[in-house]
């Protein structure tokens, strides 16, 4: 008898910051999910399986590790892309709440490292700015350490790494800024497309299997 193909990661959870929430109505139901790179990956590459979102606006590394429990480890995840970071830079320029690196990097290996000893795939993505005319978004002084250190965990746990700063740096000078996060932050429909191409070229360039029945 010819055992039966390997159908591959069938349950797809993302969370995060307002990125991956973007266009949610509903957030208590993570089959919401809204309209950003999640809704174009859950379309396209990821149509064979199911695609979760929990991704809520305004999260910080502490904000999402207090709903972990709800939003991740009950919903049960095959694979796990988590977006978050950007928020806890945003907060030391706006609001004078630091988050310090080493805390974050401790808390967020934390959270990640039962799913990697357990084997589920990890999804990284590493958070970005773009200038913007309104205020001072020279946020590089707390991104940029924050960014290797979701670099260096990515790699400690194997987990697939997608960064993000460049790729939306070279968009960026093809369409303009704005075209690309209008506030330096946020994504436009241009923008989470080029995020949703990011997590899946990575997501190939690490030989991960894609939904069985997906045409992609």
């Amino acid at each position: 008898m010819t055992p039966p193909a390997n159908p591959g990661p069938q349950r797809w959870l993302f969370t995060g910051d307002s990125i991956t929430e973007w266009g949610r109505i509903d957030k208590r139901d993570p089959h919401d999910l809204g309209h950003n790179y999640v809704q174009l990956l859950a379309e396209e590459h990821l149509a064979g399986g199911t695609v979760l979102n929990t991704g809520i606006g305004g999260d910080r590394l502490v904000d999402l590790a207090e709903r972990w429990q709800r939003d991740v480890i009950d919903l049960a995840p095959d694979v796990l892309s988590v977006y978050i970071g950007i928020n806890d830079t945003w907060r030391r320029y706006d609001e004078g709440i630091v988050s310090p690196i080493p805390d974050f990097g401790r808390r967020l290996r934390e959270l990640l490292a039962p799913f990697a000893a357990a084997g589920t795939p990890l999804v990284l993505l590493s958070p970005f700015v773009l200038p913007y005319t309104g205020e001072d978004r020279s946020w590089q002084e707390d991104l940029n350490p924050r960014v290797r250190a979701i670099a260096r965990i990515a790699q400690e746990l194997d987990a697939v790494y997608v960064p993000l700063q460049e790729p939306m740096t070279a968009l960026a000078a093809q369409i303009g800024d704005a075209a690309v996060a209008a506030d330096g932050v946020h994504p436009t429909p241009a923008g989470h497309r080029a995020i949703a191409d990011a997590w899946w070229q990575a997501w190939r360039a690490a030989g991960m299997d894609a939904p069985e029945s997906s045409a992609h």
